[in-house]
């Protein structure tokens, strides 16, 4: 629905017949409609603006010239990504201006179905915040991928019309849709007037033609500059994305730069809590993209008022008399670090800290937790992958800073190769399912490292060294991570020397972010004793499972051609 009027209380306050609840005095207020900074004062009662300029209030807050915003929404995101259940994320980003995101939940969904949704929208409705949670449209996100879950159209639906969801997540099987699979055209239409977001990496000419006309109108998965810009040609919304491995807001932006910020926001996507410590969360894509060459206004803009004009947030974005009193208050926008935020006119932080008791504590249900459910522990025997005759071999290639990978051909029987092993373990249902196979770019040179966490659906992904005792350790690694109910882990000469439990889906932890982020801090310098020089080493590894993305994946069911869509040998 639209804009909800306000109470009567907010109309009388916005008529000057009763004093506002709060008054921000002294500042300046974005425009984002006319782009331009207005000196006035700003009226808030019953959680909305009510008024711009002087008037009576119950509390005068003297800002000095600060600049006021509305506060940002990430246009595309995945809580379980940040590792943290639902409070703590909010800890995390509303003292960096984010009041409002767009939640896809399919990492959760494909390993607890509708129960983990659920679990997220109950927690979520408790929230000084807004998530709006859209419909997981591809769980498992192929039939390559063997997830604890699987959703047809009706239980997209279901999502929609009983969850309130905002639209549909991204459509992440796109070869489905460009060649009209019926339930992906009921998916798609079950999204009434709302939006549909999209996942097409390398899209372009007729295929593209033929993804938007079967109704998808968003993507965070653009390559290139070019593939970007033909995207916005017709008509469709580019996110620009920054997040732990994608990070290509810098490599997009000069289409904005060129053209103007239309049909264009800021996303997250995979944000860990590292990088949410460290650098902020969507007023760190504002850093870089003002860096970038984009002036102030247009990049806000990008940051608030668009994303919440695509999702339909029709009471975000700006900060005009009936709009939700979401402020993000800046003493200078360098830096964009607000010095108060307020979401429904209650200040929820102050200089980056979160104000004591703005956010309520929650557990997760129990029912999310013990989600790794082995067959068995495979042995060193069984995590052994024959070595070609002729030694050539399918390798996937990895680099940093992109989840795309190459389908490489090396001689895994040459040293000087950079190879490692890699597997993935069946972890929802039991069966003892394993893919084996060989990657590069790791750079491992000894023992192994282990994740629960592996897009989309979420089995044990492990990679390990090529030599005899590579096996070995992926096998302790397996054991570990089963045993702590999901998590991350590194071993080496058979003994577990770091990890991250958790134990909510396998997915996330109940502990604050500067504890997980710190746990994050000590898996990856353990990583890094074993050679491994990746950029984010775990997300990259989770990412080699989405059979979704060219070029080459690994799954329970084997090596993936992603180009081809189809199981591929690992030997030629």
């Amino acid at each position: 629905m639209a804009r909800p009027p306000v109470s009567l209380h907010a109309l009388a306050a916005a008529r000057g017949d009763v004093p506002a609840d709060i008054l921000l005095k002294g500042g300046r207020v974005l425009s984002p409609t006319t782009r331009e900074w207005v000196t006035t004062d700003l009226a808030i009662a019953d959680g909305v603006v009510v008024g711009w300029g002087e008037r009576d209030a119950h509390e005068i807050i003297n800002v000095d010239g600060a600049s006021l915003v509305a506060g940002f929404v990430d246009a595309h995101m995945h809580l379980e990504s940040s590792k943290l259940w639902v409070d703590e994320y909010v800890k995390a980003v509303l003292p960096n201006g984010t009041t409002a995101v767009a939640a896809d939940p399919h990492e959760i969904a494909n390993v607890a179905g509708l129960e983990g949704i659920r679990a997220l929208v109950d927690a979520a409705e408790k929230m000084p915040f807004t998530f709006g949670v859209a419909a997981s449209s591809c769980v498992p996100a192929s039939p390559f991928e063997s997830a604890g879950a699987a959703f047809s159209a009706a239980d997209v639906k279901t999502i929609i019309d009983e969850l309130g969801a905002i639209g549909v997540a991204e459509v992440m099987n796109y070869p489905a849709v460009i060649n009209g699979d019926p339930m992906f055209r009921d998916i798609i239409a079950s999204a009434g007037w709302r939006k549909v977001d999209g996942h097409a990496p390398g899209l372009r000419g007729r295929a593209l033609d033929a993804y938007l006309a079967a109704g998808i109108e968003s993507d965070h998965e653009c390559f290139a500059l070019d593939e970007a810009h033909e995207k916005r040609q017709k008509g469709m919304w580019v996110f620009l994305r920054q997040g732990s491995v994608c990070q290509d807001l810098l490599e997009l932006l000069p289409t904005v730069l060129s053209h103007g910020p239309m049909c264009t926001a800021f996303c997250s996507d995979d944000r860990e809590p590292d990088l949410l410590r460290d650098e902020g969360h969507i007023n760190h894509c504002l850093r870089l993209a003002v860096e970038g060459g984009l002036n102030e206004i247009d990049a806000l803009i990008v940051a608030s008022f668009l994303p919440a004009m695509y999702h339909n947030f029709f009471h975000l974005g700006q900060l005009g008399p009936g709009y939700q009193a979401d402020v993000a208050v800046f003493d200078t926008l360098q830096g964009f670090k607000p010095s108060l935020v307020l979401q429904r006119g209650k200040i929820v932080a102050r200089n980056g800290v979160i104000e004591p008791g703005a956010v309520p504590v929650l557990e997760a249900p129990q029912s999310l937790y013990n989600r790794v459910r082995l067959h068995h522990v495979p042995t060193a025997a069984e995590l052994t992958i024959d070595e070609p005759a002729n030694g050539k071999a399918r390798v996937i290639g990895v680099t940093s800073k992109t989840v795309r990978t190459k389908s490489l051909i090396l001689d895994v029987s040459d040293e000087t190769n950079d190879i490692a092993r890699i597997a993935v373990v069946e972890r929802h249902k039991a069966t003892g399912r394993i893919g084996l196979a060989y990657v590069s770019g790791y750079g491992i040179q000894r023992g192994a490292i282990a994740s629960t966490v592996a897009h989309d659906a979420h089995n044990i992904m492990v990679v390990g060294a090529r030599d005899a005792s590579g096996p070995a350790d992926m096998s302790v690694a397996i054991a570990r991570v089963a045993e702590m109910g999901g998590g991350q882990v590194v071993v080496v000469d058979g003994k577990v020397v770091a990890e991250v439990a958790l134990p909510i889906a396998g997915l996330m932890s109940p502990k604050p972010l500067l504890e997980v982020a710190g746990e994050i801090d000590r898996v990856v310098e353990a990583a890094r004793e074993l050679g491994i020089t990746l950029d984010a080493p775990f997300m990259a590894l989770s990412f080699l499972g989405l059979s979704v993305i060219p070029d080459l994946r690994i799954t329970d069911h084997g090596l993936i051609d992603v180009n081809e869509f189809a199981v591929v040998p690992v030997s030629l």
